[in-house]
């Protein structure tokens, strides 16, 4: 019993510099992965803002198709706004052809566009003009940051000197 407590006699806790040691891995860590995070979210923004602008081109194109009529997309650097052809001559016609319910207000881009032009959509879905939208992405490295538009589909991508479908 005598040689135990011999052995634990120099058990009195924590010194002061173990508990430095301690509290500076953790900050280490936690700033490390606060570092991650935040790059992660900003990919995570812009694949989310590629992703809705995707959706939004497919629909007005699934539209165009089940409504008979011609559909365009406007986009500027900072925005987009889809009409629907009001006249039926597949030109857009600003303050003439109707901006669809959703898109009263343009949509916003957060991070803006390299890309702006009208896109139309035919009463077949064929898409004009080819073109890629890419968007200006800064230090973010997302899995998605541009879109290609071809005559027959309009696909998502990664920018790698060109926008490669994914």
């Amino acid at each position: 019993m005598n040689h135990v407590s011999c052995i634990m006699k120099n058990n009195d806790g924590v010194t002061l510099i173990e508990l430095i040691v301690a509290v500076s891995v953790v900050i280490i860590i936690i700033v490390a992965l606060g570092f991650s995070f935040e790059g992660w979210m900003g990919g995570y923004r812009i694949e989310s803002q590629a992703k809705e602008m995707y959706t939004d081109l497919m629909n007005a194109r699934a539209r165009a198709m089940e409504r008979n009529r011609c559909h365009f997309v406007v986009v500027t650097a900072n925005n987009y706004q889809i009409f629907e052809d009001a006249n039926e001559n597949c030109q857009y016609n600003a303050g003439t052809d109707t901006a669809l319910t959703a898109f009263t207000s343009p949509k916003t881009l957060t991070y803006t566009s390299n890309w702006t032009g009208t896109v139309t959509m035919d009463t077949r879905g064929i898409v004009s003009p080819d073109n890629t939208i890419q968007f200006n992405i800064g230090t973010n490295t997302p899995d998605y940051d541009c879109i290609v538009l071809f005559a027959t589909r309009i696909n998502m991508g990664k920018w790698n000197g060109s926008c490669v479908a994914k």
